[in-house]
């Protein structure tokens, strides 16, 4: 009886897909190629993300930098407005210095009422600190003048002039006397001052004008 042929080892198939062919130089040249470049983008972008980062960072570092010495004064006069040093202005200005003082922490608190030749005041107030977040302590004064006097409402950015920061304007009302509410925050002072029945057209320059007067910087 003849012997029956032994059956052939079983073929093992990978599970991916696989060539019939095998890959040239030229191919691996071209893959090779393509790894390469992908990698060169990709680095490439990652170098700009973080080149873009450092940029910002300095920036904010430069800004804090040239903003937190800031003092604050109160000069006898600014502009056609004069200083009002009667007992009731005094305690006005001392009570409003005193409550935003309660809510954001200060170096130097300072406040004052002053009074053009209309005889419409301006309550100013305000004081030195390093704020990391100026646009934040901003809204923070701005809500808490709204538990004081009543609701500042209409809150919205306008021009900080040329010592920068950020600068924002609202409206509520006294005793019903319109009020327009503007102040700045930069990373070294912070102030807030109403205006007694005069519209934001000109309590905003007013106040570009006033910081000018009462601001420092080294």
């Amino acid at each position: 009886m003849s012997s029956r042929p032994e059956s052939p080892d079983p073929v093992e198939i990978a599970a991916g897909p696989f060539r019939l062919v095998e890959t040239t130089d030229q191919e691996r040249e071209q893959t090779t190629g393509s790894r390469r470049k992908i990698r060169t983008v990709l680095l490439i972008a990652l170098l700009t993300i973080t080149l873009a980062g450092a940029a910002t960072l300095g920036y904010v570092a430069w800004q804090v930098n040239t903003q937190r010495h800031t003092t604050l004064s109160i000069p006898a006069s600014i502009g056609n407005l004069k200083l009002d040093d009667s007992e009731e202005a005094t305690s006005t200005a001392d009570y409003l210095q005193s409550a935003i003082s309660a809510e954001i922490t200060m170096d130097k608190a300072v406040g004052g009422v002053y009074s053009g030749d209309d005889k419409k005041s301006v309550l100013f107030f305000g004081g030195t600190a390093l704020f990391w977040t100026p646009d934040s302590e901003l809204e923070n004064a701005f809500t808490l003048l709204g538990d004081e006097e009543g609701s500042v409402t209409g809150i919205h950015e306008v021009d900080a002039g040329s010592l920068g920061g950020t600068m924002k304007c609202g409206s509520t009302t006294a005793d019903g006397t319109p009020l327009s509410v503007c102040g700045w925050a930069d990373h070294g002072s912070l102030a807030v001052a109403m205006f007694l029945d005069r519209p934001e057209t000109e309590a905003a320059p007013l106040l570009r004008e006033i910081r000018t007067a009462t601001q420092t910087r080294p």
